[in-house]
């Protein structure tokens, strides 16, 4: 195999055309073979082969930056970079990273699990080189996804401005860009890769202004009414960025070719190609949605299976039957309609249904002007992403009170996907912000109720949930919720757990069979429950709160300030996540690690005086 032969970016350089043409078909052959075991995000790196091994045969990494947006593209970056006899640990307990990842590998320039941030990153670096006397290329891969981003784009604004020598990849596998056809297309494109071209105009610039300033500012207004003209279905010429493209990001002579011309070219530069997603693998090719990251399959009979009934899919039917009682209703969600639940709300009421992309912040502010206007949007968003959208909820929603409702998936750890990912930090950036509530639905049920209820209350009120299964509720069924009431599940004689979402299967482990340890499903984290917490206080109970949330301004942090405010103690033991960033593994093992899982709660209970029989870890 000629991957055998690759150990590190060098080592492409002495492979014949025909040898990378193999090396493109060898590194599928195993990006498909480990993505079978471990599950992982196939079809985007089968979609970036070519690319990928153009870009370590034109470029000298690591001196030479090259960066991934996102980083589920770069399967073959690792294999290429000296990972390969590791590969299979990808997003595994104690293996590499299913993203790039700098402080794993020296040929990762970034750690990136969020979308559009590459550009910004690629300008730093071109400033840091030059500001320092370096030399050396940067070049920033974007995914058509990414580039729709608010970011992306307000760096490229920054980029056109600056000029400096950069390539942007543009890996193109659906956006609408127009293409140039045609001979004299072709022509432009490789017009505009010639050295000697830019070369010839500097020279010419330099012999006019030496002989007439007025005579080459009459030429250059010229010469900028003619791009104007010729440039006109071109959006990056307004940016003040050269374009070259589309170009098949498949066909791997031609990409070597352009990259190398592109190479010795000054100033900012997109590199426009085209892919498809899944390439070379028929079932990704055509079903690139559910194998973007599919679970463990049989490579050589790949079959759909059932993921179970999620949280997520919980969501999206109950919002779809809302959605018939509720005129007003709209869901928004950036980018993120498969993950979200959201399929059938969309096919149903499309009229009634916003993607904004992978844009956050415009998600959140367009919520804020539909609510503002008599609508009661629902803001479907991952936790880890809704980070990209604080200022928008401080600034836009919740001074005003708006009635924005925030869906808030995969909260918690998310396994997998590591520390890019986890949800542990939105109850604590949430909390301080006046105005916003904060609740977490023990089961699909309770979620329906706190949704329906949350729409007729208004104001900005987040409904947190995991990534996880759960069980399935018939239609129809619409629980009343005693809104900002915690629930009594199990009575204690001594001592209480108050637990919600995915740490109160923990607690009622914890509690079982001990009648002296009662369990309490704290679902309101704002408004805490505080006539309940104050009768826990007054008559002595101990108390261990536990969540899957930092603990630094979680929910435990929440209690203590409230016992606080009323002037009251409590023999309590506050359980959260450390602070520190969780890498990829299994949730078990790190819930344990962390000391939120049933033993963990058992031993601050042992702590606090309450005897029992250990749970067996």
């Amino acid at each position: 195999m000629i991957l055998d032969k690759v150990n590190s970016p060098q080592d492409l350089k002495f492979l014949s055309p025909e040898e990378l043409l193999e090396l493109s078909a060898e590194l599928r052959s195993e990006i498909v073979r480990v993505t079978a075991q471990n599950g992982g995000h196939l079809a985007s790196s089968l979609g970036a082969v070519e690319l990928i091994v153009a870009l370590h045969k034109v470029y000298d990494s690591p001196r030479d930056r090259i960066l991934f947006d996102v980083g589920h593209q770069a399967y073959a970056h690792k294999l290429l970079t000296g990972r390969k006899d590791v590969f299979h640990t990808i997003r595994q307990e104690g293996g590499i990273s299913g993203f790039t990842k700098v402080s794993e590998n020296q040929h990762d320039a970034i750690t990136v699990g969020h979308a559009s941030t590459s550009l910004a990153n690629a300008l730093g670096m071109a400033i840091a080189r030059d500001t320092l006397g370096e030399d050396y290329g940067v070049v920033a891969v974007i995914g058509d996804g990414a580039f729709t981003g608010g970011m992306a784009l307000a760096a490229l604004n920054v980029i056109g401005g600056q000029k400096r020598k950069m390539l942007m990849v543009l890996n193109d596998n659906e956006m609408s860009i127009s293409e140039n056809v045609g001979a004299l297309g072709r022509y432009f494109k490789e017009y505009q890769t010639n050295k000697w071209v830019q070369d010839t105009q500097k020279w010419g610039k330099n012999v006019l202004e030496g002989i007439s300033p007025r005579l080459f500012n009459l030429v250059d207004r010229a010469k900028e009414a003619a791009k104007l003209m010729l440039h006109q279905e071109n959006p990056f010429y307004a940016w003040g960025v050269r374009y070259v493209g589309p170009v098949d990001g498949h066909n791997l002579p031609e990409l070597i070719h352009t990259l190398e011309r592109l190479k010795e070219l000054d100033g900012p530069t997109v590199l426009h190609i085209v892919t498809k997603k899944g390439k070379g693998y028929g079932v990704a090719e055509e079903d690139p949605i559910y194998w973007h990251g599919p679970p463990g399959f049989n490579p050589e009979k790949p079959e759909k299976v059932s993921k179970g009934y999620s949280w997520s899919a919980a969501f999206g039917d109950a919002i779809t039957e809302l959605a018939a009682q509720e005129p007003r209703l709209f869901v928004i969600t950036p980018a993120m309609r498969e993950g979200s639940g959201l399929v059938k709300y969309s096919q149903t009421y499309p009229e009634r249904y916003l993607d904004t992309g992978i844009c956050e912040d415009v998600a959140a502010t367009t919520a804020a002007g539909m609510g503002l206007r008599g609508l009661k949007p629902v803001l479907a968003i991952y936790s880890t992403f809704m980070q990209r959208a604080y200022d928008q909820i401080i600034h836009d929603i919740a001074i005003e009170n708006v009635p924005v409702i925030f869906a808030v998936d995969r909260a918690g750890i998310v396994g997998s996907d590591g520390a890019t990912h986890n949800g542990v930090f939105d109850i604590a950036y949430l909390r301080t912000v006046p105005n916003v509530q904060i609740a977490a639905p023990k089961d699909a049920l309770e979620l329906r109720g706190m949704l329906k209820k949350a729409l007729e209350l208004g104001g900005p009120i987040a409904l947190r949930y995991a990534r996880d299964s759960v069980e399935k509720v018939p239609e129809g069924t619409w629980p009343e919720i005693d809104w900002a009431k915690w629930e009594v599940l199990k009575e204690g004689s001594i001592a209480y757990i108050l637990a919600f979402g995915k740490t109160l299967k923990y607690a009622l482990e914890a509690a079982r069979d001990n009648p002296q340890v009662g369990v309490i499903n704290a679902r309101f984290i704002k408004p805490l429950d505080k006539e309940m917490l104050e009768k826990l206080a007054l008559e002595g109970y101990k108390i261990v709160t536990v969540e899957d949330h930092q603990e630094m301004g979680g929910f435990g942090s929440a209690v203590l300030e409230a016992l606080n405010q009323m002037n009251l103690k409590a023999d309590l033991r506050v359980l959260g996540l450390p602070d520190v960033f969780y890498d990829h593994g299994a949730i078990p093992r790190m819930h344990a690690e962390a000391g939120i899982d049933a033993a963990a709660i058992q031993r601050a209970l042992a702590e606090l005086g309450v005897g029992f029989s250990l749970v067996r870890d």
